[in-house]
């Protein structure tokens, strides 16, 4: 453990779970390298991922953004591309931008997609899948709307989604934050997977909960809070 990372972990008790503000500012502190740190949260649910009805998943507005210029491209026809290029999206387009992912161009952090294009999308599937990027109805990626979801994209708008071990990772925003920014994020994010709990989830739900930096130790946050 380098000098650093040793200075920091002194500041964070172990035996300890802290409210979703203390955990902000320890992780805040403990962001100490030389770059704009991303704060990340990790929840392990009381789910089985393996039955269809445990499958967590949904979106979320963060209020206070991600901290991160997401680069979001659309695949819509007509007038819907213009609408896409006025909201913000870095690239909008049809067959052209289905051929330019298809030639192995990925540069860009979401895909969103009209219903009536996703017949030729879906061909990219072995592209688009193993990145995440397929555009998926209940993430919300696919829709006529695609000013309003470009425009909630880049303000903050993310996905969740538990993972095989039952666990949903998600950023909340950056180290270079405020406190109540950062918790503010998390709460709402906590809050959302309150409201996705599945009916049929017996036991504790919310098991672990711990916020993070890129280069910083973990802090555990008190999972018997009420996010509702």
């Amino acid at each position: 453990m380098g000098k650093r990372l040793a200075a920091v972990e002194k500041q964070i008790d172990r035996s300890k779970v802290y409210t979703v503000e203390q955990a902000a500012g320890l992780v805040k502190k403990a962001a100490t390298a030389k770059f704009d740190e991303t704060v990340e949260i990790h929840i392990k649910l009381g789910v089985d991922p393996k039955q269809s009805d445990q499958n967590v998943r949904g979106t979320v507005n963060l209020p206070n953004g991600t901290g991160k210029d997401k680069r979001v491209v659309v695949v819509a026809k007509g007038e819907k591309v213009k609408e896409a290029l006025a909201a913000g999206a870095f690239l909008a387009g049809d067959a052209d931008v289905i051929e330019k992912i298809s030639k192995g161009w990925l540069d860009f952090d979401v895909l969103v997609a009209t219903p009536d294009t996703m017949k030729d999308l879906t061909k990219l599937g072995k592209v688009l899948g193993p990145k995440g990027l397929m555009p998926n109805p209940k993430s919300g990626t696919v829709t006529f709307e695609v000013g309003r979801t470009v425009k909630e994209l880049k303000a903050g708008r993310i996905e969740f989604k538990v993972d095989p071990a039952g666990i949903v990772h998600s950023i909340v925003g950056k180290a270079s934050f405020k406190e109540d920014k950062l918790a503010e994020n998390a709460k709402t994010l906590l809050h959302a997977l309150v409201a996705a709990k599945p009916a049929s989830a017996k036991g504790i739900y919310m098991q672990s909960i711990t916020l993070t930096s890129t280069m910083g130790p973990g802090v555990k946050v008190d999972p018997s809070q009420k996010f509702e």
